[in-house]
C-alpha cells in the first residue's frame, strides 16, 4: 500500500492505530484532496486531546510537512504522531464517534436540527422548540446549521469540564 509506505517499521500491534488515525484523517480532511491544512492540521489534533496554540501548530507544521508543500499529507502525519498517539485516546475518539453517529442518524457527517430532536426523543428526552434552538446555537460553532463532529467533540469536552467543574482554557464557541 503506498500509504504505509513511509512507515514500513509499524509493528503489527499498531495496525488498528494506524486505521484509527486514517480514519481521523479522513474526517478532517474538509476537501478530501489528501492533505490537512494548518486549519485542518489543528482541528484534529484538539479532536485528539491536544491543544497546541497557533505558533505552535504553526512550527508543527513546519516540522511535519517534509516535503515542504505547506500541507501534511497522511505519511507525514504518522511518521510525526503514530509514537506519541495512546491507546486511550483513539479509545475516547471512537466512543465519541459512536455517540455522534447515534445522532447522526443519516450518516453523511453532521447533525441536523430534526435529527437531533428525533434522536432526543428517541431516548425519551423530547425538546422543545426553544431547547433545540439553544442546543443547536450553542453546538454549531461556525453557523452553518448542522453540528459537525469537530463540534460535538468541542461541545461534548465543554459540557463534561462544566459537570465535573473544571474551567476549561479554550472553550470552543
Amino acid at each position: 500500500m503506498a500509504m504505509m509506505s513511509g512507515c514500513g517499521n509499524i509493528s503489527v500491534q499498531s495496525a488498528d492505530q494506524l486505521k484509527q488515525l486514517k480514519d481521523i484523517f479522513m474526517r478532517f480532511d474538509m476537501d478530501s484532496d489528501g492533505s490537512l491544512t494548518q486549519l485542518e492540521l489543528a482541528a484534529l489534533l484538539r479532536s485528539l486531546g491536544l491543544k497546541p496554540s497557533g505558533d505552535q501548530i504553526h512550527l508543527l507544521l513546519g516540522d511535519i510537512d517534509a516535503n515542504g508543500n505547506g500541507l501534511v499529507e497522511f505519511e507525514e502525519l504518522v511518521s510525526a504522531i503514530l509514537p506519541d498517539i495512546t491507546h486511550q485516546i483513539l479509545i475516547n475518539e471512537a466512543q465519541l464517534l459512536e455517540v455522534f453517529q447515534l445522532f447522526d442518524r443519516d450518516g453523511n457527517g453532521f447533525i441536523t436540527p430534526a435529527e437531533l430532536a428525533g434522536s432526543m426523543a428517541k431516548m425519551g428526552h423530547p425538546l422543545t422548540f426553544r431547547e433545540l434552538s439553544d442546543m443547536m446555537k450553542e453546538a454549531d460553532s461556525n453557523g452553518d446549521g448542522v453540528v459537525s463532529f469537530f463540534e460535538f467533540t468541542s461541545i461534548m469536552a465543554n459540557s463534561a469540564a462544566d459537570f465535573l467543574g473544571i474551567k476549561l482554557n479554550h472553550s470552543v464557541k
